[in-house]
This record gives C-alpha cells, structure tokens and sequence, in this order.
C-alpha cells in the first residue's frame, strides 16, 4: 500500500470533521471567557472584599506569648499583605523596646540597692521578723515593751 505524500489531498469528510471540532472549540472557550469573565450584564463571579487585618493584640496590656501564637494574618496572592505584617512587628518592637526600658530602669534600681547596702552592711535578704537578739536577750524594743507590759 502506497503511503500519501503531502502534495495529495485529504478526503473531503477529514477537512469537515477539522472545521467542525475547530469551531466547537472556539465556541466553548468564548463561553466559558464569557462565564467567568461575566459577559453581559450581570457578573457571575462577585468581588471579594480583602481581607483585612484586624489586630487581635490586645491595646490594654502587653502582649504575652498566647498573643503572638493566636496571632493569623490574612492572606495575600503572593503570601502576606505587607502592610499588616509591618504594623504586627512595629507593635512588638515597641513592646519589646518597653520592656528592655523597664527591665534596665529595675536592674540599675536594684544595683542602687546593693551599692548602698554593701557600704551600709545590711542584709538584703533579711526579713522584718529575723533580726537577730539584742545583747539584753530580747529580740528588739518592741518586744521588751510588750514584756514591760505584762
């Protein structure tokens, strides 16, 4: 059996059957463009509102641990929005910021403290209630005025 060459013609049943499949095609891709797109007068997909970032941080106390782990920021095409990303960190930093302000103030506080009972020789760690006995056998005045008292 000869094989065809290029230069023969197709029969004419092909050639229908090619325009046939190349206009269905073309007439199901200008629908479904014309579906989503939303020819026509009223659109068949709706906008969708974006999200927006709604700062579950709480204003009236610091932040703690729990915050930052229940901390879910919306969505974006290409990741996260931007914008709330760099408003939740700000956030942070400053409340971070605070509380190496505060926690330098309380140790340059305490260094005070002991500065100033070193050069006094009191004990830092001494209760109210364990000063030791005074040389009469009495623990202090206010117990030798209660035993005056008695």
């Amino acid at each position: 059996m000869a094989r065809s060459g290029p230069d023969e013609v197709s029969a004419p049943g092909e050639i229908r059957v090619f325009w046939f499949l190349l206009l269905t095609m073309v007439v199901v891709v200008t629908a479904v463009t014309l579906a989503v797109v939303g020819g026509g007068g009223s659109a068949v997909l709706q906008d969708v509102p974006p999200d927006r970032f709604t700062d579950p941080l709480p204003a009236t106390r610091p932040v703690g641990r729990a915050d930052i782990e229940a901390l879910r920021l919306p969505m974006a095409p290409r990741g996260y929005r931007m914008a709330d990303v760099d408003e939740a960190l700000s956030r942070l930093g400053a409340e971070l910021a605070e509380r190496d302000a505060r926690i330098a103030e309380l140790e340059s506080a305490l260094a005070g403290v002991q500065a100033a009972a070193v050069t006094t020789g009191t004990d830092l760690f001494e209760q109210p209630g364990d000063r030791p006995a005074e040389p009469g056998g009495h623990a202090n005045s206010s117990d030798r005025a209660a035993e005056d008292g008695r």
